[in-house]
Parts: C-alpha cells; sequence; structure tokens
C-alpha cells in the first residue's frame, strides 16, 4: 500500500477542484530543482540554462526532437506537491533508430522525487529502464507484475534486478533503495515511486526514451501538465516545444 497520505491524494486527484500550473510556480521549480542538483556536485550541460529565444535557434533543433531538457509534470492532476516528478533529460536516441546496429539506442535522466510525491503507477511498451538512488533519501518503489493483457496481476510476485543481485518481493511489494542502490526495470514492471524521509536525487538511464506514446498508467491520468502563462517562461519544458518552437 502507498503512505496514506499520498493515496488519499492520489485518489481525490480527480474528484476535487483542480487548477492549472502557474509558469510562475514552474520557475520557482526550476530554480529550487537546480539547486538541489547542484548541491550533489552535479553539473547539468550548458543547454539546460539556454533561454527560450536561444532555444529556437535552428542549431539546436536536435534538441527539440530528441525531447531533451527540462520536465516538470504533475500528470495532468495539478497537485504537483502530492503527486508529481522532476525530470531533464541529458541525452536521447531516436525511436526511428531501435533496431539498428550502430545508433544512439540510450537516454539518460536526472530527477527529484520530493518527499511523499507520488508519481503515480505506470509502466512502458519499450523501455528498459535502470533507476538510480543518486543521493539524499530513500527511493520506495511499489512494484507489480503485468499480466498477460498488460494489466496489472495483483497476485503475481515480482522478481528484480537490484545492483547486480535479484531481488523477490509480493505483489505490490516495497524495494527501497538507499543513496547509491539502483534496480532495473522492465516492460512487464509496473511501478511507483516516492521518497522517504526527504527528497531524493534519482538518475535513469534506459534505452530511447518516448515520453510522449511509452507511458501507460494504471489510472486515466496524463504525462504533462497544464500550464497558466501568468508569467514568461525561464526555461522551456520539452512539453513546450511543439507549441513554443
Amino acid at each position: 500500500m502507498l503512505p496514506t497520505a499520498v493515496s488519499l491524494v492520489y485518489v481525490s486527484a480527480t474528484i476535487t477542484t483542480r487548477h492549472p500550473m502557474k509558469r510562475s510556480r514552474i520557475n520557482d521549480i526550476l530554480r529550487e530543482g537546480d539547486a538541489f542538483i547542484r548541491s550533489f556536485g552535479y553539473t547539468m550541460p550548458p543547454f539546460a540554462y539556454l533561454t527560450p529565444d536561444a532555444l529556437k535557434a535552428s542549431d539546436h533543433s536536435e534538441i527539440k526532437a530528441r525531447r531533451m531538457g527540462w520536465d516538470i509534470t504533475d500528470y495532468g492532476a495539478e497537485k504537483f506537491d502530492e503527486m508529481g516528478l522532476f525530470l531533464f533529460t541529458t541525452r536521447n536516441g531516436l525511436n526511428s533508430d531501435l533496431g539498428k546496429k550502430s545508433a544512439m539506442l540510450y537516454a539518460e535522466k536526472i530527477m527529484i522525487s520530493r518527499e511523499n510525491q507520488l508519481s503515480p503507477m505506470h509502466r512502458h511498451n519499450l523501455k528498459v529502464e535502470d533507476i538510480i538512488n543518486r543521493g539524499g533519501a530513500t527511493l520506495v518503489i511499489e512494484l507489480f507484475m503485468a499480466d498477460a493483457d498488460g494489466g496489472i496481476d495483483r497476485d503475481a510476485d515480482v522478481s528484480v534486478m537490484v545492483d547486480g543481485t535479484v531481488r523477490n518481493l509480493p505483489a505490490g511489494g516495497h524495494l527501497k533503495l538507499a543513496p547509491g542502490e539502483s534496480v532495473s526495470l522492465f516492460p512487464n514492471n509496473w511501478h511507483a515511486f516516492w521518497g522517504e524521509g526527504g527528497d531524493v536525487l534519482i538518475g535513469e538511464v534506459s534505452t530511447v526514451n518516448d515520453d510522449m506514446t511509452d507511458n501507460i498508467f494504471e489510472q486515466p491520468i496524463g504525462r504533462f501538465s497544464n500550464i497558466d502563462e501568468d508569467e514568461a517562461p525561464l526555461h522551456l519544458l520539452v512539453s513546450d516545444y511543439d507549441t513554443h518552437l
């Protein structure tokens, strides 16, 4: 079971009055997240700090094509503190290259999961990923196996690889990763996660990442946030590229 404070918000997110994320709030989250990342000695790539106008330059077209950059999501539920995630995609291949022998077939992200901030139950059809606790508090991952139709099997035990060692859990078991630990997840692994005891810096190394089509959620939610443009963006999000570039 999810922590009570998280699960109650998860359910109520679909029935209470919701409001889009204000761009001013997103800008604040970007600043706070950047400072948190830097506190661990992690240096963001220079393109992270491009202004929206600079990102429009033609020589940065591959950043848009590969959906690299900032990503602040509340999954459309509009309760970021309770259900959301901070992400930055540092590198990414292209879906069209999958299956080729010589191509960029991988992706990498840096993420922040706040204490008791739920990243909701989901799986992927294609992506295989390593989720890494890069520092901070404990990362808790709730796990289920997929059934024959791709849905959640609430009875099957779960086996995952944690830093080269097989870890077995019951359906819905909680895998807790301390800083430095990682887990490998496959398309048949349903997973949700949150920080326990504080905020967590997370790394993700995976096959090509496609957030437009390769996220299957348990609940009827979206992948990206709705935004109220109350001020100019500090930096564009990947979800802004199609409308701002």
